[in-house]
C-alpha cells in the first residue's frame, strides 16, 4: 500500500487547482448542447409527465385514509388537492392568481376556490403524505435502489428583492452563515447520478449543514443504500465522511486537512494520491447535481411565496416531486 504523510498530502491539495487546469479540463473539454435536441427532448419529457400524473397521484392517494373531521368537509378530493397543489408549483404561480384562474374555471363548474384554499394545502397533513407517497413511488418505478450520489445544497429566496445566489456571490464564503434568518431556506438534494432523480432533501433556515443532517434522516428510512457519494468541501470532514462507512467518497479536502481521522477517511485520501485524474473524473460528477438545482429554479421558481415553516418545506418536496416526474422513463399504467 501506498504510504501517504501529511506533508505530501498538503502539496497535493495545494497543485491540484493547477492539474485542474493543464491536465484535467483540457483532457474533458465542457461539451455544447444541441438546443434543437434538448427543446425535443424537454417536450417529450412533458408529455411524459402528464400522461404519468393522473395515475401516480391515484395509487399514491389510494391508501389514506383521512380521520374524521367535524368541520365543514372539504370543497377539493385529495387527489385534486394534491394536483392543485403540484400545478401551482409547476407554473410558478402566487396563491392568489392561482386562484383568480380557479374563479374563472369554476364559473363553468360551479366551484369557488379562495386563495386561502390554495395556501392551506400546503400544511393539509394528507397532502403532506400523498406528497411522500408519490415520491417512494416514484422512485420504485424507477427501479432506484443502489445508487451512484451526488449532493448538493442551495437556497430559496422567501422575499422577491433577495436572490440566493446573488446574495451568496456579494458574501462568498461567508454566504452560509451570513445571509440572514427567514431570508433564505436552504435546501440540500441527494441526486442519483443513473436516473438523475432526486432521492432524498432536507430543508433549514438556520445552516446547509441542517438541511444535510436532515435529508441523511430521510434516506434511512428509504429501502435505498449508497455506491458511491460526491459531495463539495463544505462536507470534506472526516466526521462527515465516517457517516457512510459502506460508500465510496468522493470529496476534494480542504488546503489544510491532514490524516488524522478513521481509516475510511484515510482510504478516501489515498484513492484520491493514487490515481487523481479518474478520482477527479468521479468527483466532478457532482455538476450534475448543480445543474439539475439550477434547472429546477429556472423551471418552478427560485422564490418560495409560502411563510410558515411546514408550508414552505412542503413547496420544496412537490418542487422534489416534479423533477422526478419529469425523469420518468417508464411507460405510463
Amino acid at each position: 500500500m501506498t504510504q501517504l504523510r501529511n506533508k505530501q498530502l498538503r502539496k497535493m491539495l495545494k497543485d491540484i487547482d493547477a492539474f485542474v487546469e493543464e491536465q484535467y479540463k483540457p483532457a474533458h473539454p465542457a461539451q455544447e448542447r444541441d438546443w434543437r435536441t434538448y427543446e425535443q427532448q424537454w417536450e417529450a419529457r412533458i408529455k411524459n409527465a402528464v400522461a404519468h400524473l393522473r395515475p401516480l397521484i391515484d395509487e399514491s392517494t389510494a391508501s389514506i385514509i383521512s380521520p374524521v373531521k367535524t368541520g365543514p368537509e372539504h370543497k377539493l378530493s385529495l387527489y385534486q388537492r394534491v394536483m392543485l397543489l403540484l400545478v401551482q408549483r409547476w407554473c410558478k404561480q402566487s396563491n392568489r392568481i392561482t386562484s383568480c384562474f380557479l374563479t374563472l374555471f369554476g364559473a363553468l363548474s360551479g366551484s369557488d376556490i379562495s386563495y386561502k384554499t390554495v395556501e392551506r394545502l400546503y400544511s393539509d397533513q394528507d397532502v403532506i403524505l400523498a406528497l411522500h407517497n408519490l415520491h417512494v413511488l416514484i422512485l420504485k418505478k424507477q427501479g432506484v435502489t443502489i445508487i451512484r450520489a451526488a449532493g448538493d445544497a442551495t437556497g430559496y429566496g422567501l422575499t422577491v428583492t433577495k436572490h440566493y445566489a446573488t446574495e451568496a456571490q456579494k458574501l462568498k464564503d461567508g454566504a452560509k452563515s451570513q445571509m440572514g434568518a427567514r431570508k433564505f431556506v436552504y435546501v440540500f438534494r441527494l441526486l442519483d447520478l443513473n436516473s438523475s432523480m432526486y432521492v432524498t432533501q432536507g430543508t433549514s433556515f438556520t445552516s446547509e449543514k441542517d438541511a444535510f443532517d436532515q435529508a441523511m434522516r430521510v434516506l434511512r428510512t428509504l429501502d435505498i443504500s449508497l455506491d458511491s457519494l460526491r459531495l463539495d468541501k463544505y462536507y470534506s470532514a472526516p466526521h462527515y465522511i465516517d457517516q457512510f462507512p459502506d460508500t465510496t467518497i468522493y470529496i476534494i479536502p480542504k488546503k489544510n486537512a491532514t490524516l488524522n481521522g478513521s481509516w475510511h477517511w484515510k482510504r478516501t485520501i489515498l484513492r484520491m494520491h493514487d490515481n487523481l485524474m479518474h478520482y477527479l473524473e468521479e468527483y466532478y460528477q457532482r455538476n450534475h447535481a448543480e445543474t439539475e438545482i439550477k434547472n429546477d429554479k429556472q423551471h418552478f421558481g427560485w422564490q418560495l411565496p409560502q411563510r410558515r415553516d411546514d408550508r414552505i418545506d412542503t413547496a420544496t418536496r412537490a418542487t422534489m416531486n416534479l423533477h422526478n416526474l419529469l425523469k420518468l422513463t417508464t411507460e405510463p399504467t
